[in-house]
């Protein structure tokens, strides 16, 4: 009768080991079911799922197998797999939704992973797989600020989506990282489209305000634009009363106010990485197009879409050219776009901050709220408040090793 083997080599890395192991085994008269090899520091493991004909077989092949291996710095191990035991692993494998928890800071820590790994277990969650995205520190690297980032691959469904989502929202507040949770499907490498918000997301501004202290009503501008971001007020109404009080301001402080915009951490990184690896970018902004262009050249934005100023004789005056785009017109436009590049939403991400920005987080396939306000990072599928922006990378699935090839 047909039984199940793990076979696990492990020892010391080095050039032929895995053609010497897999040669062998092509010799003997076993059926391969599944392989898996890893390397760390020099430290090679190789295991591999086969199916023998007799589990009597077990013994010849064993000798064989350590008499190949035995001038290489190995050691060899052999488990029979109970066939219950096999049929259940083989479910999970074809039938089992499986999830990517994402690890992202500075520096992480073993109570970071190990806070982590105590929510998925309470979930029900199996871990099956972990990797660094990011590059291994050097020694005298460990308190730079360079971004680190680990994955973990999970199989089974949450007992609660909801209570995942706050323990780890509320795990990132308190450890001061970045935990993220989402669906692994075929859409999570297959993104292809990235639209950003602007103000407060790609740009450490609100556009208007800045506007608005050069016009001198810089106070009474940044209330009304708190309120909105938080979703207390309508944005139409409030963009329309702040608009208001720009009337009469000379068109060329939008010039003054756009050299000294500076970019989020991470935007430049972000946005020349996107590009390298063939995604289109756009900015869906509530903001004004002046800013978003000068923008567009600095990063090299594909297409903008934003509120225009309506400019008469030099002067601001109070209105914008044509319908305010608000909340539900960014998730229209993220349509729109999607349809003219011939995706699906699920390959769309979209970047954001405000309350206005929530329709487009929520239809996109992977909904991101940047150092947001409260309701907006409750509201989004996943939320970066202690990284920068070249956190939405990882997210993606990529490593150093892809994003600086």
């Amino acid at each position: 009768m047909s039984k199940v083997l793990l076979m696990n080599v492990f020892g010391k890395n080095q050039p032929g080991i895995t053609d010497t192991v897999v040669d062998a085994l092509s010799k003997l008269d076993v059926k391969l079911i599944d392989i898996n090899q890893s390397v760390l520091h020099g430290r090679v493991t190789i295991s591999i799922l086969i199916l023998v004909s007799r589990l009597s077989d077990s013994d010849p092949l064993r000798s064989q197998m350590l008499t190949v291996l035995e001038n290489l710095d190995v050691q060899l191990g052999f488990t029979v797999v109970p066939d219950e035991y096999y049929q259940t692993w083989l479910d999970q494998q074809q039938r089992t939704p499986r999830s990517i928890v994402t690890l992202m800071a500075s520096e992480l820590t073993m109570l970071d992973l190990a806070a982590v790994n105590t929510i998925i277990a309470k979930q029900g969650l199996n871990v099956d797989n972990i990797r660094y995205l990011s590059e291994p520190a050097a020694i005298d690297e460990s308190h730079s600020q360079k971004l680190r980032s680990i994955e973990l691959s999970t199989l089974g469904k949450p007992k609660s989506n909801e209570v995942m989502k706050r323990a780890l929202l509320g795990l990132a507040e308190s450890h001061k990282i970045d935990v993220t949770y989402q669906e692994e499907n075929i859409y999570r490498r297959n993104r292809r489209l990235v639209v950003f918000d602007m103000d407060s997301t790609l740009i450490d501004a609100e556009v208007i305000d800045e506007l608005a202290i050069e016009a001198g009503v810089g106070d009474q501008v940044a209330a009304i634009t708190e309120a909105a971001m938080r979703g207390e007020v309508d944005f139409k109404q409030s963009f329309t009363q702040r608009l208001a009080l720009l009337k009469g301001l000379d068109a060329a402080v939008l010039e003054t106010v756009a050299q000294r915009l500076r970019l989020n951490n991470g935007a430049k990184c972000l946005v020349q990485s996107l590009k390298k690896l063939g995604f289109k970018t756009a900015i869906i902004s509530g903001g004004f197009g002046f800013f978003g262009r000068h923008l567009q050249a600095i990063l090299g934005i594909d297409d903008v879409y934003a509120n225009e100023l309506d400019v008469v004789s030099g002067k601001v005056t109070g209105n914008v050219v044509g319908e305010i785009i608000d909340g539900q017109r960014k998730a229209e436009i993220l349509r729109e776009i999607a349809h003219q590049q011939g995706l699906c939403l699920e390959q769309v991400v979209a970047v954001g901050d405000g309350a206005n920005d929530l329709p487009m987080l929520a239809i996109a396939g992977l909904g991101v709220a940047y150092h947001a306000k409260p309701l907006v990072k409750a509201s989004a599928k996943q939320a970066l408040s202690n990284v920068g922006l070249d956190g939405v990378l990882y997210l993606l699935g990529y490593t150093d090793r892809e994003i600086n090839h």
